[in-house]
């Protein structure tokens, strides 16, 4: 499920070549499984994660957002060892994707650190399409 994103070449003020970057008109979207697209199911039950039932509103979001050209990789607490049968959920379930990330470090409160753009959207029970709200974030100070 390879991305076919052209990426674009960024300079430094010295005109070192960085890390290249997506069109500013396609986000990759980084997307949980469990608790965010289906019910929450533990990496100690995993006799569930075949049977649980995804939501249906995060199955017509996200497939719509992969149709618009963005780029979609579900990043998942699931253990390696649960690859195999998380792949064949997403399968079955008809949902369209670029990459499948196991081994997210578990127990939520994330914050992520990179020298790219992140936004960050906690799923708070339906997927919709994205709004614009200011919110307070947590920044580096200078």
């Amino acid at each position: 499920m390879e991305s076919n994103h052209n990426l674009e070449d960024l300079y430094n003020e010295k005109g070192e070549k960085l890390s290249p970057v997506l069109p500013k008109n396609v986000k990759n979207f980084l997307i949980d499984i469990d608790g965010t697209v289906c019910d929450d199911v533990p990496n100690e039950e995993p006799e569930r994660m075949s049977t649980v039932l995804p939501y249906p509103d995060a199955l017509k979001i996200l497939n719509k957002w992969y149709d618009e050209g963005h780029i979609i990789t579900f990043f998942t607490s699931r253990t390696e060892e649960h690859r195999e049968i998380t792949e064949a959920w997403l399968k079955e379930h008809n949902f369209k994707y670029h990459g499948l990330l196991m081994d997210k470090p578990r127990g939520g409160n994330y914050h992520w650190i990179d020298n790219h753009i992140v936004k960050a959207t906690r799923f708070k029970g339906k997927f919709t399409d994205l709004v614009v709200k200011e919110k307070k974030i947590e920044v580096f100070e200078r």
